[in-house]
């Protein structure tokens, strides 16, 4: 199957290998990219000394950027949504990493249950504020550190149609944001054939709201925030 991979490159090279020893034919189009403030990161872990919460990969990315050891760090708890989150944080050094199997919602009820004390959270945007208004209604306390921002990428028109031609069978979306982006290039307005044979393979119903209505029919969520679901329904 010719599957539309709308991640950042990074993110997207690792979605692309999967897809193919998946046995599907991988096509990037990235649709956003990260901009990562490594300093704002370690700054907020060397004025706090609680757990850490992140609910994405850049978050760690992010830490990466600043060109810092967080070995002095590496003993304090990381709390991720998500097994790619967790991964992340074990492989530069973090011992201590717990992830959960949901949202941001149910990451605030892993810390709650565990923990009462504040928790700086590694935060991008624009994001879903599920975390912090679940932690808020738990009463957890929360420091938002906002480390990282995504921002749209515009394909140039080449990419665009070496993307879209010939027609995908699929399209991943992982944002809200991105999925808007997507369907503003795919111009949906005028519902080019394809689009509504394609698969749009959405990772939580977050980002199944920015999909048209005219194209539920095609429309599937992960029944988990995690990549891993989200393939399974390739």
């Amino acid at each position: 199957m010719r599957v539309l991979v709308t991640r950042p490159k990074h993110s997207g090279e690792r979605t692309a290998k999967t897809l193919r020893d998946m046995g599907h034919d991988p096509v990037l189009l990235p649709l956003s990219q990260p901009m990562h403030d490594g300093k704002a990161a370690m700054d907020a872990l060397a004025r706090s000394d609680g757990p850490i919460a992140i609910t994405s990969t850049e978050a760690v990315h992010a830490l990466l950027s600043s060109g810092t050891d967080v070995k002095p760090y590496r003993l304090r708890p990381v709390f991720a949504v998500g097994k790619a989150s967790a991964n992340a944080a074990k492989a530069i050094g973090f011992a201590s990493v717990l992830a959960s199997a949901g949202d941001g919602a149910q990451l605030a009820e892993l810390i709650a249950g565990q923990i009462r004390e504040p928790v700086t959270y590694l935060a991008g945007s624009p994001r879903a504020e599920t975390f912090e208004l679940k932690a808020q209604a738990l009463g957890l306390k929360v420091d938002i550190v906002e480390c990282y921002r995504m921002l749209p990428a515009e394909p140039d028109p080449d990419a665009l149609l070496k993307a879209l031609i010939p027609p995908p069978e699929a399209v991943l979306l992982y944002s809200r944001q991105t999925a808007e982006h997507f369907f503003s290039l795919a111009g949906t307005q005028s519902e080019p054939a394809w689009i509504n044979q394609a698969l749009i393979l959405c990772l939580s119903k977050a980002v199944a709201a920015a999909v048209p209505a005219s194209l539920g029919r095609n429309l599937r969520i992960a029944a988990l925030p995690d990549e891993r679901s989200l393939l399974s329904l390739l």
